[in-house]
């Protein structure tokens, strides 16, 4: 798997989702279009297909590789459509009624739902719903969609999701397939990501993908079309492509953690190939925080674009000095600290001969909690290194996400209560730094940041959240007014 580790220090993902339109073998190109976001999500997978008259559900834990490999299980997905996800739970447990797509019986007939990112207003929402007499399968804030379309007092599919989206508060993107139509949607300010793609006319007039990055449109011989806008609804029928944006427009305020860790490197995010940005932001962080030193080191496999662009802007050479085990399970789904501990030692061993003897510039993509670091730095100390010198492609990471993302409460994030000298002591380091939140933004050609209206969403490192958090506070009786009130 490219691109996210998953281990400790990291923040752990969002989910992935893919749509396909008019294609013979829908099933099988969205378990394509899973395989390839599989780093988004490792928990479970499910895909939903419809053959024009029935909907078909297939879900399980696990990768998709071990669900959607056999051809009977593709066999029993028939149609040509077909909507998939790949779970990491940012809500509700990690249990089969829990697995999307989610799917439900309307009187306008079904309703398949995937969703990647987090509502803000969900408990609140769920609260209200309950109180009206919705009845939950799931512990999921996803399945608030679900209920508040089965209420809307709307006719069609697209009024009663335009209906529903409303009232949600949130950062999020959401692939809807029904009968007679495939449908797209970003949150208003576009945190979360969502592309448009279209697959070569083979027969009829060809297919149509949705899917949360351009890598997956690569594996199914997709072409990119556009990203869908923040705040819009592209809705795929036989006729073509609609797109409807019921908001008022904002500025967007896209999720700069997908440019230093989450998105695949072979991405393009937002018009920015992801490889070419990692590596600006790792050429920012050597102007920036420059050490003496023999060779400059990735921790693999998130750091390895950062590194190279600060080995060729440092003029020092860049090598594998730690290598990566990349059959090992996501360590981080277990529940203990020793085998987190253990998983550091299974997943990264030192290549002893790049690092014996020499000052060594470390490369990641961020801190979290500090176990990890402090795991890595002690490893390759006892490699023989002379020195250790911890560099990070992000900002230090100070507040939690509560947006998708599964960051740890504050209390858990060490940068949140130590300064870089005692976090660099923490982990063992010679040395630590951070790219500048000014640095990063000029790395992803932005200029500085402008505090007054930031292009991107960066709350986890300034605590400048722009979506509004009712959760956090007691709510629940304004929302059920609201719902009251739209119907």
């Amino acid at each position: 798997m490219t691109g996210n580790d998953g281990h400790d220090d990291k923040m752990h993902e969002e989910c992935g989702v893919f749509g396909i339109w008019n294609h013979a073998d829908a099933a099988a190109v969205t378990a394509l279009g899973l395989h390839a976001l599989q780093h988004r999500g490792q928990e479970a997978t499910g895909i939903v297909s419809f053959d024009g008259q029935r909907f078909h559900s297939h879900k399980a834990l696990g990768l998709v590789g071990d669900n959607f490999s056999e051809a009977k299980v593709i066999a029993s997905l028939p149609g040509m459509r077909a909507l998939g996800h790949n779970r990491y739970a940012t809500t509700g447990d990690t249990v089969l009624r829990n697995v999307q797509p989610l799917y439900a019986d309307f009187e306008f007939g079904g309703l398949a739902v995937a969703h990647n990112g987090n509502l803000t207003n969900a408990t609140a929402l769920r609260r209200a719903l309950v109180r009206r007499g919705c009845l939950f399968q799931s512990t999921t804030d996803s399945e608030v969609f679900i209920h508040l379309i089965a209420i809307s007092l709307y006719s069609t599919v697209v009024d009663r999701l335009i209906d529903a989206l409303k009232q949600v508060i949130g950062a999020y993107s959401l692939i809807a397939m029904s009968d007679g139509a495939l449908m797209g949607v970003r949150d208003p300010l576009g945190v979360r990501p969502l592309i448009l793609g279209r697959l070569p006319p083979t027969e009829g007039n060809g297919g149509w993908v949705l899917a949360s990055e351009t890598c997956a449109l690569d594996i199914v011989g997709a072409e990119f079309v556009r990203d869908v806008e923040p705040g819009e609804i592209v809705v795929i029928t036989d006729q073509g492509v609609q797109s409807i944006k019921p908001f008022g427009k904002s500025a967007s305020r896209f999720c700069v953690f997908e440019y230093i860790y989450f998105a695949r490197p072979d991405s393009v995010v937002e018009g920015m190939p992801v490889y070419a940005a990692r590596k600006r932001i790792g050429a920012q962080l050597a102007r920036e925080s420059h050490v003496a030193a023999d060779v400059i080191v990735p921790v693999p496999d998130s750091g390895v674009p950062a590194a190279m662009g600060y080995a060729t802007e440092s003029a020092i050479p860049f090598e594998l000095g730690i290598i990566r085990n990349h059959y090992v399970g996501r360590t981080f789904i277990e529940p203990t600290d020793s085998i987190r501990h253990l998983g550091v030692k299974l997943k990264h061993s030192a290549n002893k001969p790049m690092l014996e003897g020499k000052r060594v510039i470390l490369v990641d993509d961020s801190i979290v909690r500090g176990t990890t670091s402090r795991k890595i730095v002690e490893m390759v100390r006892h490699a023989g290194a002379a020195e250790v010198h911890m560099r990070i492609s992000s900002p230090p990471t100070t507040y939690s996400c509560f947006y998708g993302i599964d960051t740890p409460e504050r209390g858990k994030l060490l940068a949140a209560s130590h300064t870089v000298e005692e976090m660099a002591e923490l982990i063992g380091a010679d040395s630590l730094a951070f790219i500048s939140l000014d640095g990063l933004y000029e790395a992803l050609n932005k200029g500085p940041r402008n505090d007054a209206r930031p292009q991107y969403c960066d709350a986890c490192f300034t605590g400048d959240y722009p979506i509004s958090l009712p959760d956090m506070i007691d709510n629940d009786t304004r929302q059920l007014s609201l719902l009251t009130e739209s119907r």
